[in-house]
């Protein structure tokens, strides 16, 4: 990665040798909060108004998503009307990810609007269009990422692996052109290949990009939406995917969030059993899999489709009948009683904490959180499987057409942004004779170093009817030497929470939830 203030940079016509691999990148020096829009901007109704927002919550990296068919709609006819509603809500404050999916209803093999993308009939035409887009937005944009999630074949890739890997080199020529001081992104690696066994297909098609594709890119994306206890493992395969070929480049996570269902086997045996008997006999489904063609995801076809009532649909109206479905799975759907509601967004609110804490202690710099809000205004289709993987993870929600409404992931997304202000480093401690304890050492520079604990082996769902209990936690900030005289601290809902001071050492009560201790008073939300 390139760091650089937030003035835009100065673009360049010098065109690097495609054989000559590119410079090595390194870590910027800070570590920056981010949040990403969605999986779309203004394609399915106006661009509205969301960096103020994300701003406004300490989001120092914004990411947002274009398609190709969003600005190039016929050959040679460039739109920039969304790109330039993004462009002028920036105030050069902000790093900028612009994930650049080739989803064109004219220029490639799959014609579509939405998803999912697919190869370009001509690769001069994508190279040039990447070109124009690069050049239009003027080294305002610090991340270009190729596509998203390739792996994911059929839904967000419609494609191979050397096929994408065309367009990665093709996108890499074009923006190192225009601006080479920009990054390529190599698209997100994600579940698929983090959970999947060596030697299958997800982890076998980034293994050919990780191979071949070394000198094309300069940061790995990585998607953490698995359970925080595989953190760490899943930054090890990423980076191992790179070092298997001799080289390693820094890693981001491009996305993260939880709670899923997927980290419930009870949740995720009920959701199959409910959509294999719903699916059962039923023609157009076996009819459309059979042919194994990548689903026809384009806006045209997903309206046509939300008056019918498919399999999926039926699928959830039998899941929402259920009289037996467990809390782990109730909190997910649209009728969750609201004091199951309100603990999974608690779970939501201690999640966001510690992922962040996991990867920045692994050696992240850059984290974005999936997802600022949902797409459109109005009242969202809740029976989809879609509504019930992700619905949740919105951080804002809309009042009329405004993103006004603060979920509380969003207070706790806040709090951690103020309370990582001027972070260079989280380094995790060991607490003697208590190894359950988690706790980061954070320095902040200039500012007062920060400390970080919770308990990683509560449960996060029934974790929290569990008393704390008080842990003896070293902490440098305290040494004799230092001029520390008072140490508040708050937990992740902005709570007042009692520490004790002892020398070179604090007692916290550690519980499910993580506590923010601090050389001086912590605010709250």
């Amino acid at each position: 990665m390139n760091p650089r203030p937030g003035q835009p940079h100065t673009s360049s016509q010098e065109t690097p040798r495609a054989s000559q691999p590119p410079a090595s990148s390194q870590p910027p020096a800070d570590i920056r909060l981010g949040i990403v829009r969605g999986i779309s901007y203004g394609l399915f109704g106006p661009p509205d108004e969301f960096v103020p927002q994300a701003r406004g919550l300490g989001a120092r990296l914004v990411r947002a998503y274009v398609y190709w068919g969003q600005i190039e709609r016929t050959p040679g006819q460039d739109d920039w009307s969304v790109v330039d509603t993004f462009l002028d809500q920036l105030d050069g404050t902000e790093e900028v990810w612009v994930t650049v999916c080739s989803s064109s209803s004219w220029a490639t093999r799959q014609p579509t609007d939405f998803l999912p993308p697919s190869p370009a009939h001509d690769l001069t035409a994508y190279t040039d269009f990447v070109r124009r887009l690069v050049t239009h937005c003027a080294g305002r944009v610090h991340y270009w990422q190729c596509d998203n999630e390739p792996s994911n074949t059929g839904l967000l890739w419609a494609g191979t692996a050397p096929e994408y890997l065309r367009q990665l080199k093709a996108m890499y020529a074009a923006v190192k052109e225009v601006d080479p001081t920009a990054d390529v992104v190599l698209g997100g690696c994600g579940y698929d290949v983090l959970g999947g066994e060596p030697g299958g297909p997800a982890r076998e098609f980034f293994d050919h990009l990780a191979r071949e594709g070394r000198d094309y890119f300069d940061v790995f994306d990585v998607h953490l939406y698995g359970e925080p206890a595989r953190i760490l493992d899943h930054l090890a395969t990423a980076r191992s995917l790179m070092r298997a070929h001799g080289y390693e480049k820094p890693v981001v996570v491009g996305e993260y969030r939880g709670p899923t269902p997927f980290w419930f086997p009870g949740a995720m045996a009920m959701i199959t059993e409910t959509m294999m008997s719903a699916f059962a006999g039923a023609t157009e489904a076996v009819t459309e899999a059979s042919t194994g063609a990548p689903a026809d995801l384009s806006t045209a076809a997903l309206r046509a489709r939300a008056g019918r009532e498919t399999p999926e649909r039926r699928a959830m109206r039998a899941l929402y009948a259920r009289p037996d479905v467990p809390p782990e799975l109730a909190m997910f759907l649209a009728d969750c009683p609201p004091d199951l509601a309100a603990r999974r967004r608690r779970m939501g609110c201690r999640d966001l904490v510690m992922r962040n804490l996991l990867a920045l202690s692994a050696g992240v710099r850059r984290t974005i959180c999936w997802d600022l809000a949902p797409e459109v205004p109005g009242r969202v289709d809740h029976l989809t499987m879609a509504h019930l993987m992700y619905a949740t993870f919105p951080l804002l929600d809309y009042e009329g057409t405004k993103l006004n409404v603060r979920h509380p992931e969003a207070e706790t997304f806040a709090l951690l942004a103020r309370q990582l202000a001027g972070a260079r480093a989280v380094i995790r401690r060991p607490v003697p004779g208590r190894p359950e304890v988690a706790a980061f050492d954070v320095d902040r520079g200039a500012v007062p170093p920060l400390l970080v604990v919770w308990d990683e082996e509560c449960d996060l769902l029934d974790g929290e009817d569990l008393p704390a209990r008080p842990a003896e936690v070293p902490w440098s900030a305290l040494d004799e030497d230092s001029a520390v005289d008072a140490v508040g601290a708050v937990d992740v809902f902005g709570a007042a929470v009692a520490v004790e001071t002892r020398p070179a050492s604090v007692v916290v009560p550690v519980s499910v939830t993580p506590v923010f201790v601090s050389p001086v008073a912590v605010e709250g939300p």
